[in-house]
C-alpha cells in the first residue's frame, strides 16, 4: 500500500548555539589534562562548567541588567498572528530578548517592517533571511 500524503514533522528549535574561542596552547593543555584525570568528560564539558561558573558568580549583576534594561528572558517567538495584532493596535513592538527572539515562517518582511520598531537581542535571533534583511537597521 501506498501513499501519496506528505507528513511535514514539526521543525525543532536548536537550543544551543555553537561557539568558537581560541585558547592558548598551555591553557588546552591544562583542559587536556584535567579530562584526562576524570575531572571532566571531555574540553566542552570543562568549558561549559567554566561559563556556568562565571554567570553564577555574576549572577546579581546580571539579574540587575536584565531588569534595568527590560529584557524577557528565555524564547520569544512571533508568527505572523502576534504581528498583525500589534500592527492592529496601532504601536509597533519594542523587541528585548536575553535567549532567543525566533519569527514564523508566515512573518514576511512587510509585516516585519510594520510592526517592529526596534529588535534587541543577547543570544540568538532566528528569522529568515529576508525578514533578517528587511530589519538590519532595526536590530541593535
Amino acid at each position: 500500500m501506498t501513499s501519496n500524503t506528505v507528513v511535514r514533522l514539526p521543525t525543532k528549535v536548536a537550543d544551543s548555539e555553537k561557539i568558537t574561542i581560541n585558547l592558548g596552547f598551555v591553557d588546552l593543555g591544562h583542559i587536556d589534562l584535567l579530562v584526562a584525570e576524570s575531572f571532566y568528560a571531555n574540553r566542552t564539558d570543562f568549558i561549559r562548567t567554566a561559563i556556568r561558573n562565571q554567570l553564577a558568580a555574576h549572577g546579581h549583576a546580571l539579574k540587575q541588567a536584565v531588569a534595568r534594561k527590560l529584557l524577557v528572558l528565555g524564547l520569544q517567538h512571533f508568527s505572523a498572528a502576534d504581528l498583525e495584532a500589534a500592527r492592529a493596535s496601532g504601536q509597533k513592538l519594542q523587541i528585548r530578548v536575553l535567549g532567543l527572539a525566533s519569527f514564523g515562517h508566515d512573518v514576511t518582511p512587510e509585516l516585519a517592517l510594520a510592526a517592529i520598531e526596534s529588535i534587541t537581542v543577547l543570544g540568538a535571533l532566528q528569522a529568515s533571511s529576508a525578514v533578517k534583511t528587511a530589519l538590519a537597521g532595526r536590530i541593535h
